[in-house]
């Protein structure tokens, strides 16, 4: 399993009609109407549209310069933006939403032309649009529930499009929120067929995001390099302290006074991917082992939870072995 990294081939994402807005690199013909600064003169009529546009490049002067003055051509008004510069990386990373009248097709012929002169890698999404997520699971139910949960009831921004489980145990409560719950059985011998019908899912329904709620299997290489910055995962914080089976009976043997929670995109370095999120909860001697899990689970669900929703809004960029979050 490789690091998520920037592709040439990069899928385009979605907005809220439905239809393909562009996720891109440096590539490509500058296309469509401009005006005498070579950016669209846009439909005036046209409703505002609230877009979020994500780059990252290489860093040197002029950039917040050259994209604020493109939205500003095509009659952006800017509502939020950030952005970091890493010395040690030399990268550049932005993020700015934006309202507008104009047509996104035309902003998108804008940002080609910009991104081929500052090799920049971008994004460019409506706000708010729910990502298509597939969740992963076993037998754990706390990290799905909350997420099918917040996905109702607190504007998540994901559509949960399907629940997969090695186990039948959670079909119950993908069935009460209306997720489609798909059992796919994995033993060793199984495993490779088991993935393949992960991939067909992945394709069938257009999943934009792949989240491991307490999925107790590990992926292959191949498919974590098939779907990489594309899979998020949870997994307590007491790594690499106590692996292995029941880790809060061996934390409460050793008397641990943190419990935590990390999430994070799979690579081929099991649970050592560029890290999103992570949180931690106070414990004593007068926990016992099931309170230590009840403790580990609350701070599991609300870490996965921020962690679904800054990859939703675009507000996360991998940073070589790291990240960096607009929050």
């Amino acid at each position: 399993m490789s690091a998520p990294t920037d592709r040439d081939d990069a899928p385009e994402t979605r907005n809220g009609n439905g239809d393909r807005i562009s996720e891109n690199t440096g590539n490509g013909s500058h296309d469509g109407a401009t005006n005498g600064n070579g950016a669209s003169n846009g439909a005036g009529s046209a409703p505002a549209r609230h877009l979020v546009l994500s780059l990252s490049c290489p860093d040197q002067p002029g950039i917040v310069h050259a994209v604020t003055g493109l939205l500003a051509n095509h009659g952006g008004n800017i509502t939020e933006s950030q952005q970091f510069g890493d010395a040690g990386t030399g990268l550049f990373f932005m993020r700015v939403q934006v309202e507008t009248r104009a047509d996104p097709a035309d902003i998108e012929a804008s940002l080609r032309g910009l991104a081929d002169a500052f090799h920049m890698h971008w994004t460019l999404d409506d706000v708010g649009r729910k990502m298509r997520t597939l969740v992963l699971v076993s037998k754990e139910a706390h990290c799905l529930t909350d997420l099918l949960f917040r996905q109702r009831n607190l504007r998540l921004p994901i559509e949960v499009v399907g629940v997969v489980g090695n186990h039948p145990d959670l079909e119950p409560i993908a069935t009460f929120y209306g997720a489609p719950f798909h059992h796919v059985p994995v033993t060793a011998a199984t495993k490779p067929g088991a993935e393949a019908r992960l991939l067909d899912l992945v394709a069938a329904k257009d999943v934009e995001l792949v989240v491991l709620a307490r999925y107790m299997q590990i992926l292959s290489n191949d498919l974590c390099s098939r779907l990489a910055g594309r899979i998020i995962n949870i997994h307590h914080s007491f790594l690499p302290s106590f692996k292995g089976a029941r880790p809060y009976a061996q934390a409460h043997v050793r008397g641990v006074k943190l419990i935590g929670a990390t999430a994070h995109y799979v690579t081929a370095d099991l649970d050592e991917g560029p890290i999103i999120e992570q949180d931690i909860e106070r414990v004593n001697h007068t926990d016992d082992v099931r309170e230590l899990v009840a403790v580990g689970q609350d701070v599991e669900r609300r870490v996965l939870a921020r962690a679904v929703r800054w990859h939703a809004e675009h507000r996360v960029f991998v940073n070589g072995g790291r990240t960096v979050v607009f929050r």
